[in-house]
């Protein structure tokens, strides 16, 4: 409602985003009628990505103007998600995280991404793991 009466679009056609997807969610074959936080904010991360990468490929078309809303929505929908943490942060997570397997060769990438993934999950993009945990197997 404030978006609205701010005349606010980029705020309106993001929340209207997250609340489509929502009801999307609850009405689909096999979806349960009420979601848990964590859906919700799955469900925001994926809008967020979607916005991403349509800026990506706008920009790589020469539409400046649709990426540059496509990234004002994706700040938007920022908003809605919990603190990502910092590369060091996320770094310092992953040499417990590769601790507690006992990974040592760029082989056990697999097990590392598997607890990483459950730990980091909501906190930190899987880009930005998969790379970290590559660096430091390396």
């Amino acid at each position: 409602m404030e978006a609205m009466k701010a005349k606010d679009a980029v705020r309106l056609s993001a929340v209207r985003s997250i609340k489509s997807a929502i009801l999307l969610a609850k009405t689909s074959e096999g979806g349960s009628k009420e979601l848990e936080d964590a859906d919700i904010i799955k469900l925001i991360q994926k809008l967020s990505k979607q916005r991403k990468e349509s800026a990506e490929q706008y920009s790589a078309a020469g539409r400046q103007e649709l990426a540059d809303n496509e990234l004002a929505e994706e700040k938007v929908l920022a908003e809605y998600l919990p603190k990502m943490l910092s590369e060091e942060e996320v770094e310092a997570k992953l040499k417990e995280i590769i601790a507690q397997v006992g990974a040592s060769v760029p082989s056990d990438m697999g097990k590392v991404m598997g607890a990483a993934t459950k730990t980091l999950a909501g906190l930190a993009d899987g880009k930005t793991i998969s790379a970290i945990v590559r660096k430091l197997l390396a």
